[in-house]
């Protein structure tokens, strides 16, 4: 009897995998997008994807990770020849933010996705710095047989929460309007195939 039960289980679960369906990101044209701001302006960029997938079932994703690398970050309110740019690229990376060369990968990780109209709200966890945080944003998503389509509404994260502590008045409290802002805005664009 117990092994009926085992294999009845194992025949559930089994049929419960092959109805997913796995999209492969395209790293080339998967981003993050970000602005940071201060009350004397603002500075935006991107992100690249590494690698990651998302499970689907039924037209609907149920599952998924990502990881983002870190030393992929630039700079785009300013020229790329700049010196300043790649000042603020070095300085972004540096242990003051972000510390790329000890925390080089970012992670993203579905938990639970619903459908909110004609969009799909993605929950999540964010782990930055070895720091993990739970997320939810709004997405249009557009699934084929063969790709799969997001795109984020902006959604904004505080930066404090996962120890990113350059001049956040979280942590100094005397800066006056010397501060950076700890919303950090995102916007996330992944294209994915089978």
């Amino acid at each position: 009897m117990m092994k009926k039960v085992v294999y009845a289980v194992f025949l559930l679960f089994s049929m419960a995998v092959m109805a997913q369906d796995q999209y492969i990101a395209e790293t080339a044209s998967s981003v993050v997008n970000w602005k940071g701001s201060k009350p004397t302006g603002e500075h935006y960029g991107k992100v690249k994807i590494k690698d990651g997938h998302f499970n689907v079932s039924k037209g609907m994703i149920i599952g998924g990770e990502f990881n983002i690398d870190m030393n992929s970050i630039i700079v785009e309110d300013l020229p790329q020849d700049d010196k300043s740019n790649a000042k603020l690229v070095k300085h972004l990376k540096s242990d003051d933010f972000f510390g790329a060369a000890t925390y080089p990968m970012a992670n993203f990780k579905v938990t639970s996705t619903e459908k909110k109209g004609d969009q799909t709200l993605i929950n999540g966890e964010l782990r930055i710095k070895e720091k993990t945080h739970a997320i939810s944003f709004l997405a249009d998503v557009s699934i084929s047989d063969k790709n799969l389509f997001l795109k984020t509404d902006t959604f904004i994260i505080d930066r404090s929460k996962w120890d990113v502590k350059y001049k956040s008045q979280s942590f100094f409290s005397d800066l006056g309007d010397k501060f950076i802002s700890d919303d950090v805005e995102l916007s996330v664009e992944v294209e994915a195939n089978k």
